[in-house]
């Protein structure tokens, strides 16, 4: 299967493309040009042996946010320049992790940093999103965009559940116009730091290794899933994640455990 490996970077990119130009190696780009350019850089498509020769020669020096399998977007990039805002409190959206989603293989999860701070409109975003979670004290709002997760924090997000990297890019660009959106709106909405809900622990479930080995003292990973989302359990005591076989797993758990506000210190 084709790989895509993506940057956080536009000079990374360049530099990924110079070198494979000298290397005269194959390949394919794809741009979040223009609809969302504030929110992505180009990303880099290769075959396993073009990726092989890539690496082989001098790719592992160039900073990229990972490699994936690829999948065709399912969409197009719009041809639309994105939306200007009078006041930008999120800023450059720059994709420092791409991965696949531990919770559905299938589709992708991501870390995107932002050079903006946008704390002071979370409390505005969790008035106007009454189905999302939010957690003063980090501070982060987790809310459902779609079948995506979203976890918003002062200065990063994180997407899980992405159906590729054009979906990706899109997700992030929704989520750039609604705090902007938002934030433009403030002198409108009452602020709210209630905690509406917090999403299914399910979502803990989905990021457990599924053995049921019982080391965390639960019955099975279920019933640890519950106790981590109730605040009970520390997500650390998963021992196969943290301290055996399934350390694969101990980003996502913590990521989404820290967006849910629950079991991380």
């Amino acid at each position: 299967m084709d790989a895509l490996t993506a940057f956080s970077d536009r000079r990374e990119f360049e530099r990924a493309a110079a070198a494979l130009a000298a290397l005269a190696i194959e390949h394919s780009v794809i741009s979040p040009d223009p609809a969302y350019a504030r929110v992505g850089c180009p990303v880099i498509v290769l075959d396993e042996a073009a990726k092989t020769a890539f690496l082989a020669g001098g790719g592992t020096d160039i900073v990229g946010a990972g490699w994936v399998d690829y999948r065709p977007p399912a969409q197009d990039v719009p041809g639309d320049p994105p939306r200007e805002f009078a006041e930008d409190v999120v800023g450059r959206v720059a994709m420092v992790l791409l991965a696949p989603c531990v919770a559905d293989l299938d589709r992708l999860r991501l870390t995107a940093h932002l050079s903006g701070d946008v704390a002071e409109a979370l409390p505005y975003l969790n008035a106007e999103l009454p189905q999302g979670s939010y957690v003063a004290a980090l501070p982060v709002l987790t809310f459902m965009d779609g079948h995506r997760m979203v976890s918003l924090f002062r200065d990063r997000v994180a997407v899980a559940k992405a159906d590729d990297i054009v979906d990706a890019w899109a997700s992030l660009e929704r989520l750039r116009c609604l705090v902007n959106d938002v934030w433009s709106r403030r002198d409108e909405i009452t602020p709210s730091v209630e905690l509406h809900r917090r999403p299914p622990a399910i979502e803990i479930y989905r990021r457990l290794p599924g053995t049921n080995c019982k080391q965390c003292g639960e019955v099975g990973c279920t019933a640890f899933a519950w106790a981590v989302w109730r605040g009970e359990a520390d997500p650390r005591l998963c021992l196969p994640v943290f301290e055996g076989e399934r350390g694969d797993l101990r980003d996502a758990l913590l990521s989404i455990c820290s967006g849910l506000g629950v079991g991380v210190t």
